[in-house]
């Protein structure tokens, strides 16, 4: 499923039109980016949760050469599923 399809699923299930539910799904997931880029979690009840991740800088070989270099320490985004969608 991908974006659009799911925009015609919500369509279908709320009875919005394509382009509002296409709206609606477009400003679900600008909230959710919003929200961990604000290094916030979006909990979303029996489904999961969306969060910022932080990795610490790591001494890593690039494959090629076998040079050991750094990794920079970043923030990336991560998801926990809830238990009820574990179980699917």
């Amino acid at each position: 499923m991908n974006k659009s399809d799911l925009a015609k699923a919500v369509s279908e299930k709320t009875g919005l039109s394509r382009t509002q539910a296409g709206d609606a799904v477009d400003a679900a997931i600008d909230a959710i980016i919003g929200s961990v880029k604000g290094n916030d979690s979006v909990q979303l009840a029996g489904f999961g949760t969306f969060h910022a991740k932080h990795r610490e800088a790591r001494e890593v070989r690039n494959p090629r050469t076998g040079e050991k270099m750094m990794s920079k320490a970043r923030t990336q985004a991560a998801f926990r599923p809830a238990a009820a969608l574990k179980d699917i």
